[in-house]
């Protein structure tokens, strides 16, 4: 048995996941919900075990470290990340509808690391070096996850409010499947809480990180700007929450724009800007 092999597995049951919450969503039966959770939880397993194994592969190859250091471990373990928040999410609210909006965000990461990204493992780079490497990852895509989850939410309360201010009501069809608007709006806000922390220690991880590889906390590198982007937009949705009210569209969209803004600094600035962090767009 093999990471590969597992990392196959995984995207195959993350599928099975996503189309059968997408069928729950559309017949309301409570069996295809709870076969949906099952294919998530048994991907979430397969990918816990081929993370490992992968972290073995690579000490038997000599180059020995953990398999968070390019482009593809990082999206993998971006998708681990995301299934692992909502399984969190799942155990206390048990509201499996929102699988349908969460685990095609887990899918898209794995297939596109599977299909699209190189699969293999290389040594690291001096710069990562670092036991601040496990740190500082962890926490910045235990971050994202959140924030994914809470992009989900965000998209059900405005396809629910959208069909609540039309009148509609919210007794029948899809939309009944849906949580409470009210619901919606806290979990959201729950989900960022849980985030916004997260992202913090990402961003002071790495700057301790930055300060061990190039001897500076600071130096307005493009990923560390949009990091602080995406802080300023989730403190941003944090003081409007608490000191002005701020609930419903305006916080579901804010959330919206702030994952958004995450994906951009995950990616974007990885894939298309030139700075200190270049090293992860090309493989």
């Amino acid at each position: 048995m093999t990471s590969s092999l597992l990392f196959n597995v995984t995207t195959f049951a993350y599928l099975i996941s996503m189309l059968l919450f997408f069928a729950f969503l559309a017949s309301r039966a409570k069996a295809l919900g709870t076969a949906g959770m099952i294919a998530a939880y048994v991907g979430l397993l397969a990918q816990t075990v081929a993370i490992a194994l992968r972290w073995k592969e690579s000490y038997d190859m000599g180059v020995g470290h953990a398999p968070l250091s390019n482009l593809y471990e990082s999206v993998v373990f971006f998708a681990w990340t995301i299934v692992l928040i909502y399984a969190l999410l799942d155990i206390k609210y048990k509201y499996r509808v929102i699988g349908a909006f969460v685990m095609p965000f887990a899918l898209l990461g794995m297939a596109w690391a599977q299909l699209g990204l190189n699969t293999g493992i290389e040594p690291l780079v001096p710069a990562l070096q670092s036991n601040w490497l496990l740190y500082h990852v962890i926490t910045c895509f235990l971050g994202y996850a959140a924030f994914a989850v809470a992009c989900g939410i965000s998209i059900m309360y405005l396809i629910k409010a959208a069909f609540e201010t039309g009148g509609n009501g919210s007794s029948g069809g899809i939309i009944a499947m849906f949580p409470p608007i009210r619901v919606l709006d806290d979990l959201n806000y729950r989900a960022i809480m849980v985030g916004f922390p997260l992202l913090t220690l990402g961003i002071i991880t790495g700057a301790a990180w930055a300060n061990y590889a190039w001897g500076t906390y600071w130096s307005w590198d493009p990923k560390e700007t949009w990091s602080l982007i995406v802080w300023f937009v989730y403190a941003a949705f944090l003081h409007a929450r608490i000191t002005k009210g701020w609930v419903g569209k305006r916080a579901a969209w804010l959330s919206i724009v702030g994952f958004a803004a995450t994906i951009f600094c995950y990616l974007g600035v990885n894939l298309f800007l030139s700075g200190l962090h270049s090293y992860g767009g090309g493989k």
